[in-house]
């Protein structure tokens, strides 16, 4: 198999999508198997899956944070190794369509469907960044979580290369005052100087 068949080999053998809370509804009658919930420790149970159809779920609770914060619970790497574990789990699996949210679709579930595309297509780091914008245009990937996994995956930086790449293409596309806000957060190491 040359490289360039390589490359058009699907990152996932089954449909992803990506979204927030407030849009669950919208994917009640889109076939979803397999669902992975990402919130808040403190966060209720979305009560939107009673409108699903019968289907897997799992889910992991911990805040979208980058850095330590007294009473907040940041990504860990047993959070990140979970993940990586679910990916080797869902091999094994009849996925028909899996659907990974968070609060708002944008950080915690685009780090997590970004991992799970990467995991098993090693080299294909830029593919994967390059769908999930694709499949999820505003996703900026948390990047505590990015850069577990490429050293859980000894990616030599190419993950977090990719999402760097990711995070200057999301920059150019942001409002001035949201790119502000995020300079002035606790992500503003994220957001490239030169942009």
């Amino acid at each position: 198999m040359t490289m360039e068949n390589a490359r058009m080999l699907p990152l996932l053998p089954f449909p992803l999508t990506i979204c927030g809370i407030d849009e669950l509804p919208e994917h009640a009658e889109a076939g979803v198997s397999h669902v992975l919930t990402i919130i808040d420790p403190d966060w209720p149970d979305p009560e939107h899956f009673r409108a699903f159809k019968p289907h897997k779920r799992t889910i992991w609770r911990f805040h979208d944070i980058v850095n330590e914060h007294d009473g907040q619970q940041h990504p860990t790497e047993r959070n990140v190794r979970a993940i990586l574990d679910y990916g080797t789990a869902l091999q094994d699996e009849a996925v028909a369509h899996l659907l990974v949210h968070c609060h708002m679709g944008i950080s915690r579930s685009t780090a997590t469907a970004a991992i799970l595309m990467a995991q098993h297509n090693p080299g294909r780091e830029a593919e994967a960044f390059a769908h999930l914008a694709g499949i999820r245009p505003q996703a900026w990937p948390n990047s505590r979580m990015i850069g577990m996994a490429d050293r859980l995956l000894d990616r030599g930086g190419a993950l977090v290369a990719a999402m760097r790449d990711l995070h200057k293409v999301q920059v150019r596309a942001l409002k001035p005052e949201m790119v502000n806000y995020l300079r002035t957060s606790e992500r503003g190491a994220e957001v490239p100087k030169d942009e």
